[in-house]
């Protein structure tokens, strides 16, 4: 018999008013493309006024709309508190999944522009892929595509477009603050 004393509570978001389940529990690769970013995030912005903040952190944007993003910046700590944070990180990324791609490229993505989130990543780790946007005023406009390249795509690739091919995002924060592909999906291959 399961001791109820050890569950956890469900894991919910609002969304415009309506409360979903986060179900079912991400996939391990998922689980571990989240964990590297956190990681990379932590790690470059230790000591810094800025916070990274990985999966479990609740942002409550307003009384309709609560978000876990599976990592984030906050360079504000005033809107940091012990429950979550309370208003726009300054940098949030979403893991895609088959159940929530939806809600992350939708209400999710135009809520996080409007409270006014200034980078948002969408990162697909199947596809070793990671979309990042900007906000422009109060809305998100794609910067940039980056994706890790097969061998063989590289082979069918010219000089130039190997050569202009990105390795590294630039975080628009700092500017010296640029996060590896090859970091962010470390491992996610373990997960078949």
């Amino acid at each position: 018999m399961e001791n109820l004393a050890y569950t956890e509570p469900p894991r919910v978001e609002r969304i415009e008013g309506k409360t979903y389940l986060m179900s079912p529990r991400p996939r391990g690769q998922h689980n571990r493309a989240s964990l590297n970013i956190a990681f990379l995030f932590e790690r470059y912005l230790r000591g810094k006024t800025c916070m990274a903040f990985g999966d479990g952190t609740d942002v409550f944007l307003d009384d309709e709309n609560w978000y876990i993003p599976d990592a984030m910046i906050v360079c504000d700590r005033s809107i940091i508190r012990n429950d979550g944070i309370h208003g726009a990180p300054d940098l949030v990324v979403e893991v895609l999944s088959p159940s929530t791609a939806k809600n992350d490229r939708g209400a999710k993505m135009r809520h996080y522009a409007e409270a006014g989130v200034k980078e948002y990543w969408l990162v697909t780790p199947q596809q070793k892929l990671v979309e990042v946007y900007y906000n422009a005023d109060g809305h998100f406009e794609i910067d940039e595509t980056y994706t890790i390249y097969e061998d063989w795509e590289l082979r069918q690739m010219s000089d130039e477009e190997r050569a202009a091919a990105k390795t590294e995002i630039p975080v628009s924060l700092y500017d010296d603050f640029l996060v590896s592909l090859e970091d962010i999906f470390l491992d996610v291959d373990a997960f078949q």
